[in-house]
């Protein structure tokens, strides 16, 4: 019987071969989530988070992260320490009060489940360079409206505050596989 089942938490399948490793730390970062509370890297210290990027407008990929992450976030939710972070790409137009009303469309309860913004110089230099993941505008075109285009990986960090995986979303349970793994060597 392992430590997870005891717990609860033991609700993704296994995949062979998977490992966390050790991706750098997360940048300091001062943002603000849906409900206008300042954020920062030390709010999250000592707790294992996970998080997806995201824009409210977006027609594509965003509804299907967030559906997602709603549904590890209700697999997950009696592990306390565990928090889930949705960081904007689009913080020109994601104000709180849109974050908030798209969060509510997913379930999302505060503070457990974040969504985050900033100015968007704040955003790109965590997103960006801290995250090492793809933030930018795609403008308007004769068949599309002008876009932003960001990665559609999830980002899983530890309770020191080290990524320790960018869990791909499409592929069925390696999330929890990757958060099992990692909440049974403390977080």
């Amino acid at each position: 019987m392992s430590l997870l089942w005891l717990l609860g938490c033991a609700t993704g399948p296994s995949i062979p071969g998977l490992e966390l490793a050790s991706l750098g730390g997360v940048p300091e970062f001062t943002l603000v989530d849906q409900t206008q509370t300042t954020v920062t890297r030390q709010t999250l210290a000592g707790q294992t988070w996970i998080a997806d990027f995201m824009f409210t407008s977006c027609p594509d990929i965003c509804p299907t992260l967030s559906a997602r992450m709603s549904s590890v976030a209700a697999k997950y939710e009696e592990v306390e320490t565990l928090k889930f972070l949705s960081f904007s790409v689009d913080p020109g137009t994601d104000t709180p009060a849109k974050l908030a009303d798209y969060g509510a469309r997913f379930g999302a309860k505060h503070p457990t489940w974040r969504f985050l913004t900033g100015d968007t110089a704040e955003m790109r230099r965590v997103v960006v360079d801290g995250f090492k993941l793809l933030m930018e505008r795609s403008p308007a075109t004769a068949t599309q409206p002008e876009t932003v285009l960001h990665g559609s990986r999830f980002l899983l960090v530890d309770k020191l505050g080290q990524i320790r995986a960018y869990p791909d979303p499409k592929t069925p349970g390696e999330i929890e596989a990757y958060l099992d793994l990692l909440l049974a060597a403390g977080g």
